[in-house]
């Protein structure tokens, strides 16, 4: 299981506790299994047309960004042992 921690609006919308775990080795999976899970997340994170990653979404794990690697990589060793968590982050931008 990934341990996966996600912003406080995407838990407020699907009603879940700060982190949840969900089965997934590659980020995709881990983006399926949690649409899969909680369909009110479906959208948020990938627009569902493209499949592509949010403007204001961004993918971390073990102090790495993986927001621009392919949804197939693995992910780290630490996540798939559940040492570290899979982390949504929602971006911020201004001037």
């Amino acid at each position: 299981m990934t341990r996966v921690v996600l912003p406080y609006h995407l838990r407020a919308l699907a009603k879940v506790d700060r982190e949840v775990q969900v089965d997934g080795a590659t980020t995709g999976q881990v983006l399926d299994a949690l649409e899969a899970a909680h369909p009110v997340l479906v959208g948020t994170m990938r627009d569902p047309t493209t499949g592509r990653r949010r403007p204001f979404v961004r993918f971390f794990a073990c102090q790495e960004d993986l927001s621009h690697g392919s949804y197939d990589d693995p992910l780290p060793v630490a996540v798939l042992r559940g040492e570290e968590p899979f982390l949504v982050v929602g971006a911020m931008a201004g001037g």
